[in-house]
């Protein structure tokens, strides 16, 4: 279904706006099952080790396939997966504060970016190695290196990727995330980690911050704090990534559904869209104190909710068939690039000389 999603989203720009309240009902009733069964892991679990916007692709997929939705619901699923999408990514520049990046200082912070950066590129190199797609291959690439889903989320728009790949990148990632969250805490044997260091570790590796706690918590609250001030500072490296996404996305190979290039010179909107200047306007009002964090955490929290709402957009069109052609080689790609990012925090943290 290569061109499903793009003429999904023509409807539903052509449609008048009261068509596309069947397909928002839907998505958000998927959304709410999501975030329903991720406040049953907290409760039950502690954690929520699979996190509503996973669910809500899972929920979305297994719709899809009892049941193909109608032309009365294409509309406002193609307004959930792009549009609010959009507006969930910009909400999320009032959550980023640059205060995280000055209280890591400069040498954790140098080797953060350069953490991210190796892990971009390497991710990138080896899913192309597989095959894959270049717009798969950033999506992958970037959960891998910067926050895994969220990550995958935002760059996906910027980039113009296809909603079969962007529920595979999330569906791989998401299950490999858990398996790091369990496995991590056997390295601090194995690689004579304190704790200290194993908190630098999990927050250069986990994939989502409540995941971090999850790895860290056991442990303990030196681990803890560190894994967490590390893990922030590394999601603030989605906002230079997505921008870096944007100016190069026009350049990206043709595929299936992506838009023709446009020619003559295109403006500010046309190489950074719109939801990432208003990330950054939010960003920086957050940073420069005229945002508090009894107002930011609304925000945030209505950002997390519409970010479910578009996952289960991208679910319901996803065609199961697609993802079983690709579900090797992204899981292979998927666990080749975390293996390198692992390897490439053990020597940072040796190589800072991290106690």
């Amino acid at each position: 279904m290569t061109t499903k999603l793009s003429s999904m989203v023509r409807a539903a720009r052509t449609d008048r706006p009261a068509s596309a309240l069947p397909g928002i009902a839907l998505c958000l009733a998927v959304a709410a099952a999501a975030v329903a069964a991720q406040g049953w892991e907290e409760a039950s679990l502690g954690h929520p080790y699979i996190e509503a916007l996973v669910v809500a692709i899972l929920i979305g997929i297994a719709l899809r396939t009892a049941w193909t939705p109608g032309p009365r619901f294409r509309p406002g699923i193609a307004f959930s997966a792009k549009q609010l999408l959009e507006v969930a990514v910009t909400l999320l520049g009032a959550s980023i504060s640059l205060q995280a990046v000055v209280a890591s200082g400069p040498a954790l912070l140098a080797g953060i970016v350069g953490t991210v950066v190796l892990a971009l590129s390497a991710g990138y190199g080896i899913c192309r190695l597989l095959g894959l797609p270049a717009r798969m291959a950033i999506l992958v690439a970037c959960g891998n290196a910067i926050c895994g889903n969220s990550a995958i989320a935002a760059v996906a728009p910027v980039i113009g990727a296809k909603a079969e790949d962007v529920a595979a990148s999330i569906a791989f990632t998401a299950v490999l995330g858990v398996l790091v969250v369990l496995g991590l805490p056997l390295l601090i044997p194995l690689a004579g980690l304190s704790e200290h260091q194993y908190g630098v570790l999990a927050g250069l590796t986990v994939y989502a911050v409540p995941q971090v706690l999850a790895a860290t918590v056991p442990v303990g609250l030196l681990s803890t704090q560190v894994g967490t001030l590390v893990k922030l500072v590394r999601v603030l490296m989605l906002g230079p990534v997505v921008v870096l996404f944007s100016l190069v996305a026009a350049r990206l190979p043709a595929e299936g559904a992506t838009a023709p290039r446009r020619a003559g010179g295109p403006g500010l909107t046309k190489l950074v869209p719109w939801f990432i200047l208003g990330f950054l306007a939010l960003a920086g009002l957050r940073s420069l104190g005229l945002i508090p964090e009894a107002a930011s955490r609304p925000v945030t929290r209505l950002a997390g909710y519409l970010t479910v709402v578009a996952m289960a957009a991208l679910g319901l069109g996803v065609d199961l068939r697609v993802l079983a052609r690709v579900g090797g080689r992204v899981t292979l790609a998927v666990t080749a690039s975390l293996a390198i990012l692992l390897a490439i925090s053990l020597i940072l943290i040796r190589t800072l000389r991290v106690a």
